[in-house]
C-alpha cells in the first residue's frame, strides 16, 4: 500500500513516516508540506493514499482534496488533523475525503484506518462521528423524500447508522444482521444515491435530515462511550 504522507511540519511528517515504516505492508512513497506540493507528488507517485493535513501555508488541505478527487479518484484521502473544527470537518468530508482521523489516535488505529480507508471503508474519530449527529440535530431538516424514495424501510435503517458513525460490524450487531449481509446493504445504497462512498451518502443523510432527533440522542451517547 503507496501512501504520501502531507503535513507542514517536518516534526509531524517524519514521525509519521517511521511509524510507517515499521510495517510490512505499507510504503510511505513520498512526504509533502503543502496542498501544491501533494498534487505534484500524486502525479508523479500514484500513491493509494494521501495522509493529509488540513491546515497548511498556501493551498490548505480541503481544497488539495478537493482537487486530488477530481484529478486522480482512484487516490484515497484520509485526514489526519488537529482540527475538531466543525467547518474543518464538513469542509474536508465535502471535498471529498474518505475519512477525518485526529493526531491524538493511537499509532494502532491509524493503521488500521490506513488499511481500512485503502479497502474501501471510511474511519472517523468518535468525536467527529458525534459531531456529523449534532449537526444533523442543530439543523432544520430538508425533505427526507429525496432518499425515502430511492432506498428501502432496512435500507434507511442502515443508512442511519452508518450517518451516526457505525462500523459495518456495528451496525451488524444492532440490526441482528451477518456481516457480509451489511456490506451488501452499504453497497446498495452508496449505488442508489449515486455517491462515492459511505461517507457521502452519510452527509446526504445529514443533509435531508434522515435521522430522527430520538435517534440522535441514543446516537451521540453512543458515540461518547
Amino acid at each position: 500500500m503507496r501512501v504520501l504522507i502531507c503535513d507542514d511540519q517536518a516534526i509531524i511528517r517524519h514521525g509519521l513516516a517511521m511509524i510507517l515504516k515499521l510495517t510490512s505492508d505499507i510504503e510511505v512513497v513520498g512526504l509533502a508540506e503543502h496542498g501544491g506540493e501533494v498534487l505534484r507528488l500524486t502525479e508523479q507517485l500514484a500513491p493509494d493514499l494521501v495522509l493529509m493535513d488540513l491546515k497548511m501555508p498556501g493551498m490548505n488541505g480541503v481544497e488539495a482534496t478537493r482537487q486530488l478527487r477530481s484529478r486522480y479518484p482512484t487516490t484515497q484521502v484520509l485526514v489526519l488533523t488537529t482540527y475538531d473544527d466543525d467547518q474543518w470537518l464538513f469542509d474536508a468530508l465535502r471535498a471529498g475525503a474518505c475519512g477525518y482521523l485526529l493526531k491524538d489516535t493511537p499509532p494502532e488505529g491509524l493503521l488500521k484506518a490506513i488499511r481500512g480507508t485503502i479497502a474501501g471503508k471510511t474511519f472517523l474519530d468518535p468525536a467527529i462521528a458525534g459531531k456529523l449527529v449534532a449537526h444533523v440535530a442543530e439543523r432544520p431538516a430538508q425533505l427526507a423524500s429525496v432518499i425515502t424514495a430511492k432506498l428501502t424501510e432496512r435500507e434507511i435503517d442502515v443508512l442511519r447508522l452508518i450517518a451516526s458513525g457505525y462500523s459495518n460490524p456495528a451496525i451488524a450487531e444492532r440490526l441482528h444482521l451477518s456481516d457480509g449481509t451489511v456490506r451488501n446493504y452499504v453497497s446498495t445504497i452508496i449505488a442508489k444515491l449515486e455517491v462515492a462512498d459511505r461517507t457521502q451518502a452519510a452527509l446526504m443523510a445529514a443533509q435531508h435530515g434522515v435521522i430522527e432527533r430520538r435517534q440522535q440522542a441514543v446516537a451521540r451517547q453512543d458515540c461518547r462511550s
